[in-house]
């Protein structure tokens, strides 16, 4: 048996409403589009929703409206995709990376604090691997020095926090903006694809511009019902922009499992649970704590060494592969790659360690550091089967101890 660490699950739903798209002659941003912005906006409890073709785009898009500007710094976390640092460094900013904490693997607020600059413009947070980060403690450092919050919330459909005494999902804007991503590798995807929320609606009418050329004369399907006739008007563009745009191809394919979202959620859960309850007196993999303040959408499982386990990362991955299991290690730290030997980045507290910078590392981050060598993740999607789990976990028994 081959388990992968994700597999799609799209069926007649994602078909047919694919095939809707193409015989209505419309396949570009139309009112599939429009369509996916208001549900989406609704299922995350957002007052306005905003859809554009990655959530890497999203988030450059977001710093952009945000004021950030060329010569800026923005404080941000090292430990996630490499996403989250270029998007900083897409609109001329310097990244001042920030820890993270060990049991959510997001934005450590008190390093934060600390980590703050005279340039300091804005504080992009991460929901990692579906785990909210401490958004509360974030917003209680950020708002008193007048720096708009931005969650980069690519893996967190679905997932929820405590939020002033409240259950409230990611996505629901406490910060300025919060970005979600469609790829494949999330719970809802439309092959790519991103979204914007946000709770002021000049702030989506800006970004509505932006991704689309800044152009003066576009069809908004939500206020015109037909597309406009073939030189009705001219076309003005206000300011040089972007082609940010989804199609209707692609919102039409998400639209069928968003109305799924709370049955997915569900199966993820059980089979986390299941995880938990397997490895809890595992002598190699500690299974992840979920604080009682936040409820996971499980878009990745995440597993610890064990202290004074006998096989490395490397050897445990090898030995789950050699057995038709599929692992991937940690998330990565932007500052440990190549990009980030040639751009400029700085974790806030100079003169830290200029060697150590240089290969790499950084003595401000070791949790970020401990996270990627000490973290598997396991398979984990939504149509996994019992025997395909039953498989994982019996590999799982079979470690040498």
């Amino acid at each position: 048996m081959q388990i992968p660490i994700v597999r799609l699950a799209l069926g007649d739903a994602e078909v047919e409403a694919a095939s809707r798209v193409i015989r209505s002659g419309w396949v570009a941003q139309g009112p599939e589009v429009a369509a996916f912005e208001r549900e989406f906006a609704a299922a995350v409890g957002a007052p306005c929703a905003v859809a554009v073709s990655n959530c890497t785009v999203a988030l450059e898009l977001s710093l952009r409206v945000a004021g950030v500007r060329p010569g800026d710094d923005v404080a941000t976390v090292s430990h996630s995709f490499i996403a989250t640092a270029n998007a900083v460094v897409a609109v001329g900013a310097r990244p001042i990376f920030v820890d993270v904490l060990p049991d959510t693997y997001g934005m450590d607020p008190a390093a934060l604090a600390r980590a703050i600059t005279p340039r300091t413009r804005a504080v992009l947070c991460v929901h990692q691997i579906g785990f909210p980060c401490d958004l509360p403690a974030i917003l209680a450092v950020a708002r008193p020095r007048g720096l708009p919050v931005i969650e980069d919330a690519a893996c967190a459909i679905g997932s929820e926090m405590l939020f002033d005494g409240d259950w409230q999902p990611i996505g629901r804007p406490h910060g300025l903006l919060a970005c979600f991503s469609f790829h494949p590798r999330k719970l809802i995807t439309t092959g790519d694809g991103g979204m914007i929320t946000t709770s002021d609606p000049s702030l989506a009418e800006r970004l509505r511009l932006l991704r689309q050329h800044a152009m003066s004369l576009v069809w908004d399907p939500q206020r015109v019902p037909s597309p406009p006739a073939m030189g009705s008007g001219e076309q003005s563009f206000s300011e040089p922009a972007f082609n940010f745009r989804m199609t209707d191809l692609q919102a039409a394919v998400g639209r069928p499992q968003l109305a799924r979202l709370p049955a997915i959620l569900a199966e993820r859960r059980a089979l986390a649970a299941r995880y938990a309850n397997a490895l809890a007196n595992h002598p190699l993999l500690a299974p992840p704590s979920e604080p009682p303040w936040l409820r996971s959408n499980w878009q990745s499982y995440p597993t610890t060494l064990r202290a004074g386990g006998r096989m490395s990362q490397v050897e445990i991955m090898q030995f789950l592969l050699d057995r038709g299991v599929a692992s991937r290690r940690g998330i990565g730290n932007a500052h440990a790659e190549p990009a980030y030997a040639k751009a400029a980045w700085s974790c806030g507290q100079e003169p830290c360690d200029p060697a150590a910078h240089a290969v790499g590392r950084c003595l401000r981050m070791p949790v970020s550091e401990h996270a990627r060598d000490n973290t598997i993740l396991l398979p984990l999607f939504h149509g996994m089967s019992p025997a395909e789990q039953d498989h994982v976990l019996a590999t799982l028994r079979a470690l040498p101890g």
